[in-house]
């Protein structure tokens, strides 16, 4: 993922001390240059008198330089006491993007027993400002632009904007019904439209299948997804038909991904797919999310958004695991099964863990061992993991927010899997049940609950922390 471009007014105002001010804005500057993925537009000298904004004409100015950079997100810090209007000009200007708010504390008094800066002031001026124009903000206090805790809050509010550029005006794949018996996995598309200006783009299995079958349609491509599939498991489990299907499947779903311009998709995993085409889509899934097509199963829309946002909280560095809540473990406390199918992403595999291509754990209780219609089947790696699922009712979203971490375990399972350790399995679940959240959800790598939870508040998605 490139750079997120977060726009950086550094805020004065006469008569307090400019040079002190000049110098906490380089200060600034030599702090974000140390948060990855940032990178800061903000006035130079060239711009306004000393690269600060002080007035009206050096709004207009800022306002200009930003959009002509097309900003992801906004930073405002008060390098002094402040000035409130040319400030609160530039947030109004950008009213859609997140912004952080922040002021600097003060040096030591003058010989003469005069203040510097007063920015522990100036901020509340600008801050009562914003709460007037309501806008949503991200406060990250009176701080030393090299203090530990605030680069932090920079480095939190990067993935914010990443989350909200890449989730609101999104497109989402729908690709087939959802399954006749799930209405676990019912969508509102005109929530959808009204609160993120997404946009739903349903197609047929029918259709993408005959993606792939046009004659001399994609046979190179394929020829290269099926060579990647045989340096990552064993094939031999396959019947070739279904080898074949499977790489045209993840040939015609990237394909279309592309041409339609999607950030992720929804698919229906089985049913067809295991009755016409004799396969289960679980592998060419996990690779399509290893790949940055963000792919949930069983035609979850949801599922897709909640991995979608997991995803861009990991600058794309991350793929999500789509999951099930499944079981408890039978002996230890505050231990579930985090499982599916067989559609993690390879890359998630634990070391020494062989990715083995299986039949479907499920399916095939009915139809025997010897049908193997492709599912991916691993132990994912152990670690700290973000766990979340958005859900919606009358048009209003919320999103489950909880951390726990993956321990190691010498089991064999079947499907896609990991033990998942939480502080408190019983109040997750309780929250689970009393909240209308369903059994899918979403896993990834890495703690990004801080991200997650502010880029929610500033999309209007109500946040329920477990």
């Amino acid at each position: 993922m490139d750079k997120i471009r977060i726009g950086f007014v550094p805020a004065h105002r006469e008569p307090f001390d400019e040079k002190w001010a000049v110098g906490m804005r380089k200060r600034c500057l030599d702090a974000f240059s140390n948060v990855p993925k940032l990178e800061i537009i903000v006035p130079d000298t060239k711009l306004t008198a000393k690269g600060l904004v002080r007035d009206d004409n050096d709004a207009d100015k800022a306002i200009r330089l930003f959009r002509e950079r097309d900003i992801q997100g906004l930073i405002i810090g008060t390098m002094t006491f402040g000035d409130e209007i040319s400030a609160l000009s530039v947030a109004s200007a950008f009213h859609n993007l997140p912004l952080l708010v922040f002021g600097t504390k003060e040096g030591d008094f003058t010989p003469q027993g005069a203040r510097l800066s007063d920015s522990f002031c100036g901020t509340l001026s600008l801050t009562s400002g914003l709460y007037r124009r309501k806008l949503s903000l991200i406060f990250s206090g009176i701080v030393f632009p090299e203090e530990a805790d605030f680069l932090n809050s920079i480095a939190d509010f990067t993935r914010v904007c990443s989350i909200v550029s890449g989730f609101v005006g999104a497109k989402i794949g729908l690709i087939g019904p959802r399954p006749e018996r799930f209405e676990t996995c019912i969508c509102n598309e005109d929530a959808m439209i009204q609160q993120f200006k997404q946009r739903v783009v349903p197609v047929s299995l029918l259709d993408i299948m005959q993606l792939a079958e046009k004659p001399g349609h994609g046979v190179a491509e394929m020829q290269k997804i099926s060579q990647a599939m045989k340096k990552q498991a064993d094939l031999s489990p396959l019947k070739a038909r279904t080898a074949r299907n499977i790489s045209a499947l993840q040939y015609a779903l990237s394909h279309f991904a592309e041409e339609k311009g999607l950030s992720a998709m929804s698919v229906q995993c089985w049913t067809s797919m295991q009755e016409v085409y004799g396969i289960a889509s679980c592998w060419a899934m996990g690779r399509l999310t290893d790949q940055g097509i963000i792919t949930s199963c069983e035609v979850d829309v949801y599922g897709a958004l909640t991995m979608l946002i997991q995803h861009l909280a990991s600058f794309k560095k991350t793929p999500p695991h789509f999951i099930d809540w499944t079981i408890q473990h039978q002996q230890k406390d505050n231990v579930f099964l985090s499982w599916h199918c067989g559609n993690a992403p390879p890359s998630l595999a634990a070391k020494g863990s062989d990715i083995k291509i299986g039949c479907h754990p499920i399916l095939s209780l009915q139809l025997g061992n010897d049908n193997c219609m492709g599912t991916a089947e691993f132990q994912l790696k152990p670690g700290v993991v973000t766990l979340c699922r958005m859900t919606e009712r009358d048009g209003k979203f919320k999103m489950l927010i909880t951390t726990g971490k993956i321990v190691q375990s010498n089991q064999k399972l079947r499907g896609s899997w990991s033990w998942v350790q939480v502080p408190d399995l019983k109040k997750l679940y309780s929250t689970l049940v009393k909240e209308g959240f369903t059994h899918h959800a979403s896993l990834v790598h890495g703690d990004y609950s801080q991200a997650i939870k502010q880029a929610c508040d500033f999309m209007g998605v109500d946040t329920v922390i477990v």
